[in-house]
């Protein structure tokens, strides 16, 4: 009896199971393009070629040609590129796609070879191919290429979505986005968009002498920020590591070596929280110190960059957001955050200075608050609750409490606050920054506040971090710190009402 190889035995179950699963439109479709495939091996061509000479884009052309005439042929020749979104008359008319646009393809009978006509028969809409030819403009209007010559370049074994109604499930965009960019020019000029910020606020800050730096992604203390880390495992030195929630105690600790005045890094942070239309647990954030500053002068930059970003890159500095027009010309107003409490529930806090009369007041607004919520949490329940959805136009909100504020400056009025300031824009955090801490003492003190929450249950209060006291001890000068949350800035300059679109793969829950 003939033995069969290990690679016949799976061919021939492969078979078998083939045989006896009943076929899907879907995969009456993939196998009808994969005889395709087999079609053109069989003829000597090979349906994933290596290069193809390219010497114009679609936008290209359409940009050259945008005033030649009604039924006009060149004899202009360009070799073209792109994916076959629709075909007509029998691949006569075929509309390619490439990164800049979509221009058509015009193959006459007349025009190819016998060769290249069998090609087009085993063309398929979602097949990658390359053209050459001529530019003519259409009886029509449409501007083509008139192909003398056409080569496949990618077989695609999957079809598109149909045509008409593009991609619109949702959770098929989020998890196939590749499939989105296809399908939906609005998500691709999201994205690019998105490249197109994230350059501008490195070109702003560059041309202002700020030099870009790297810091760590894995540290071994959770610090930064107060937010619940995500923890990882370190094999060969057998010991926890978290992911990084900001890198700000490592930017502060080159601030106090001197490498620079002005430093900023633009970094992929993450923190273990829920998901929302604003949130992904991992996510990209800019983060700058400036020596001999305050908190007045990053405001005036966090102005000043957001606003400049928007010109340069939207064309303006008034956007539309869901429905609602959002003016980002400078000066923003400011206000603090015991004004805007107060001119939303009536209620001065400044007057309240207590945690158990602070949470009195709370309940009466509605507000549930914690045994252990000191004058300052509840005070942020309070403004996210009450406060924060009424501003809609850019608003800087400035002198938080001291409570929640472990890295900033003690406000030099008022010792129960500090110079901090969150910049909103409908309603959203965009930026948090600071008059940087800088006394080594009172940030062990902070710090120490922090780890008795943290004992007591909190899971995003910060660790005691004696190295980075250390740092401080040698001297940090005094410093402006600023972060802003790039993801959410992107969203606003886009209209974008969730996360999940200016993120090119945001997190998702697994398909169960």
């Amino acid at each position: 009896m003939l033995k069969l190889t290990k690679v016949q035995e799976l061919r021939i179950l492969e078979a078998k199971l083939s045989q006896d699963t009943p076929q899907t439109s879907a995969d009456n479709i993939r196998n009808n393009r994969i005889q395709k495939l087999n079609d053109l091996v069989d003829k000597g061509i090979n349906p994933y070629p290596y290069t193809f000479d390219r010497t114009a884009s679609a936008l290209d052309l359409q940009n050259k040609y945008q005033n030649l005439e009604t039924g006009v042929e060149t004899e202009d020749y360009y070799s073209i590129a792109g994916r076959i979104m629709a075909m007509r008359n029998s691949g006569m008319f075929i509309d390619l796609m490439d990164s800049s646009g979509k221009i058509q393809v015009f193959t006459h009978k007349e025009n190819v070879s016998e060769e290249k006509k069998e090609i087009l028969k085993l063309l398929d809409i979602g097949d990658i191919i390359g053209v050459y030819g001529t530019i003519r403009r259409t009886p029509r209007g449409e501007l083509s290429l008139k192909t003398k010559d056409i080569k496949i370049l990618s077989k695609s074994l999957l079809p598109l979505p149909e045509k008409f109604h593009g991609l619109t499930d949702v959770e098929t965009r989020y998890r196939q986005r590749y499939l989105d960019l296809i399908m939906n020019q609005s998500s691709r000029d999201t994205l690019k968009n998105r490249f197109l910020i994230i350059k501008g606020i490195r070109d702003y800050l560059n041309e202002r002498g700020f030099l870009e730096v790297e810091t760590p992604m894995l540290h071994t203390i959770a610090g930064g920020a107060t937010a619940k880390p995500f923890i990882t495992h370190h094999n060969a030195l057998d010991m926890s590591m978290f992911l990084r929630i900001a890198p700000e105690l490592h930017l502060k600790r080159l601030m106090v070596g001197g490498l620079h005045e002005k430093i900023y890094e633009i970094n992929r942070s993450f923190r273990n929280e829920g998901l929302s239309p604003k949130h992904n647990p991992e996510f990209t954030m800019l983060e700058l110190y400036q020596a001999y500053v305050d908190y007045n002068e990053m405001m005036a930059l966090v102005e000043d960059l957001v606003s400049s970003i928007a010109q340069k890159v939207l064309g303006t500095m008034v956007i539309n957001f869901q429905g609602n027009e959002i003016n980002l010309t400078p000066p923003w107003d400011r206000m603090t955050m015991l004004g805007a409490i107060k001119k939303f529930t009536g209620v001065d806090f400044s007057e309240i200075l207590t945690p158990q009369e602070a949470a009195q007041e709370a309940e009466k607004l509605g507000i549930e608050t914690e045994e252990d919520d000191n004058w300052g949490k509840i005070l942020d329940k309070i403004f996210e609750e009450k406060v924060e959805h009424h501003l809609i136009q850019p608003v800087h909100i400035i002198d938080y409490p001291r409570d929640i504020s472990p890295l900033a400056k003690a406000h030099r009025d008022n010792q129960r606050l500090t110079e901090r300031f969150e910049t909103r824009v409908n309603g959203w955090e965009i930026a948090n920054a600071f008059s940087e801490l800088t006394d080594p003492i009172d940030q062990r003190g902070r710090f120490e506040q922090q780890a008795r929450a943290k004992a007591q249950g909190d899971e995003e209060a910060c660790d005691i971090d004696e190295d980075y006291i250390t740092a401080l001890e040698y001297g940090l000068p005094p410093t402006g710190g600023m972060g802003i949350g790039i993801d959410r800035l992107i969203m606003i300059l886009t209209n974008s009402p969730t996360i999940r679109d200016v993120i090119a793969f945001p997190t998702m829950r697994p398909k169960s």
